[in-house]
C-alpha cells in the first residue's frame, strides 16, 4: 500500500526543514518560489519496536518495515484559495492520503513571518480556511454543472444525479458553516460516500497539525504551548503534535554517537521524529500485520478492520484468490511464548477464515491454493 502525506503550511513555517528532519533528506530550504515548483519527495520507514523484537527472535536475512511517503510542497499563501491554487499544487493536495500542516511557533528575526508576528492559533485557522474555501469552490462548481445537466437527463441517470446533488447540497451547507468535511462524511451512507470518490476534498482528509518549535521551546515550554492548541483543534482525524524542526534536522544528519551527545547537551531524552512518523501512520487508520521466518520479517500495511482475505492480497493477489485460511498468533502471545512452536503448544495459534478482521500486530501465515 503506497501512502502519501503532503506537508503544507504558510511560507516561512519551516516546512522543508521539517521534511528534512522527518525523512533525513537534504532538500534545500527557503527555495520554493511559485506554487508550481517541484515538490520534495521521500519515503520513510515506520519505526515499530515489535518488528525489531521479531527480527531478534527469528534472525532473518532481512527486516522490512512498513513505509510512508512525505511530499513537501510550496507554501500556501493567505488568500490563495480565492485566487485559485495552481493546478500542480492542487493536484498534489487532492491526491494526498493525509495532510501535515507545519505551523510556525519559533521566533527568528532573520526569517520574517508573512503576517508580521508568530501566532500558531491564527496560522492554523488561516490554513483551515484556505482548505475549506477551496472545497467550497469545488462543491459550488459541481452543483452548477449538475443544475445544467439535470434538465437533459431521464430515468436512472437523472435519479443518480439528483442523489449526487443532494449530497453536494449537504456538503455546501457544512462548508458554509465552517465545518470541515471530515466531520460530515462519516454520516453519509456507503452509496453517498461513494459519490465523493475522485473529488479529493481537502478538508475530508486526516490532518496532523505539527508545531515547529524553536530551541528555546523544548520540554515544559513545548507542553505549555501544545496544551491550548490541542484543546482547541484536536478532534477525530485531526492530531496535534510538535517538534523542533531545525534541531531534529541536525540530529538526523549525525551518526548515532554524535546524535546522542548533541541531544544530551540540549537535554533531549528522545527524538520526536519516530513519534511523528508513527502518529502520521496511525492518523490514516493504518496498521501493520507481520509475516516472519528465516528469510524475512516484514510489516505489511493494511487499514484497520481489513478482513484476512484482503490482507492476504497485500502480499500477493494469488494468495488472496487461493485463500484457504490464516494461521494467526497475536504479537504479545508470540513474544510471551518465545517461538511459533511454543505458541502452538500453548494454544495461542488460531485458524481464521476469510472474514476475520486482522488485528494490529497479528503474526500471520496464509495457506492458499495456487
Amino acid at each position: 500500500m503506497s501512502t502519501t502525506l503532503v506537508i503544507l503550511g504558510l511560507p516561512s513555517a519551516g516546512k522543508t526543514t521539517v521534511f528534512n528532519a522527518i525523512t533525513r533528506a537534504e532538500a534545500a530550504t527557503g527555495t520554493f518560489g511559485a506554487s508550481g515548483d517541484e515538490p520534495n519527495l521521500a519515503t520513510v520507514k515506520v519505526p515499530d519496536p515489535r518488528l525489531d523484537l521479531l527480527t531478534e527472535l527469528f534472525k532473518p536475512q532481512r527486516k522490512v518495515p512498513a513505509d510512508v511517503q512525505y511530499l513537501d510542497v510550496a507554501g500556501i499563501a493567505k488568500g490563495i484559495a480565492e485566487k485559485g491554487m495552481s493546478g500542480a499544487l492542487l493536484g498534489h493536495l487532492t491526491q494526498a492520503d493525509a495532510l501535515v500542516h507545519v505551523v510556525r511557533a519559533f521566533a527568528d528575526p532573520n526569517v520574517p513571518h508573512p503576517e508580521g508576528s508568530v501566532d500558531p492559533t491564527r496560522d492554523i485557522e488561516t490554513i483551515d480556511l484556505e482548505l475549506l474555501f477551496n472545497d467550497l469552490a469545488a462543491v459550488e462548481k459541481r452543483l452548477h454543472r449538475i443544475a445544467a445537466q439535470l434538465p437533459k437527463l431521464r430515468g436512472p441517470e437523472r435519479e443518480a444525479t439528483e442523489r449526487e446533488q443532494a449530497v453536494m447540497v449537504r456538503l455546501k451547507a457544512a462548508l458554509e458553516a465552517d465545518t470541515p468535511l471530515r466531520e460530515v462524511v462519516g454520516d453519509l451512507n456507503p452509496d453517498e460516500a461513494k459519490i465523493l470518490r475522485g473529488f479529493g476534498f481537502l478538508t475530508a482528509k486526516p490532518l496532523l497539525v505539527l508545531l515547529n518549535l524553536g530551541d528555546d521551546q523544548l520540554g515544559e515550554a513545548a507542553e505549555a504551548l501544545l496544551g491550548p492548541i490541542r484543546e482547541r483543534f484536536e478532534r477525530p482525524q485531526v492530531g496535534v503534535d510538535a517538534l523542533a524542526g531545525q534541531i531534529e534536522m541536525e540530529i538526523a544528519r549525525l551518526d548515532a554517537d554524535d546524535a546522542a551527545v548533541f541531544m544530551a547537551d540540549l537535554g533531549i531524552t528522545e527524538s520526536s521524529l519516530d513519534r511523528v512518523v508513527r502518529r502520521s501512520f496511525g492518523l490514516l487508520g493504518l496498521m501493520p500485520f507481520f509475516t516472519v521466518g528465516p528469510d524475512e520479517c516484514r510489516a505489511w500495511t493494511i487499514r484497520r478492520g481489513t478482513p484476512a482475505v484482503e490482507a492476504a492480497g497485500t502480499i500477493h493477489s494469488d494468495i488472496q484468490r487461493g485463500f484457504i485460511r490464516a494461521e494467526v498468533v497475536g504479537y504479545d502471545d508470540l513474544i510471551a511464548t518465545g517461538s511459533l512452536a511454543e505458541a502452538k503448544k500453548a494454544g495461542r495459534f488460531r485458524r481464521e477464515g476469510k472474514e476475520y478482521p486482522v488485528q494490529d500486530g497479528d503474526v500471520i501465515n496464509f495457506l492458499f491454493n495456487v
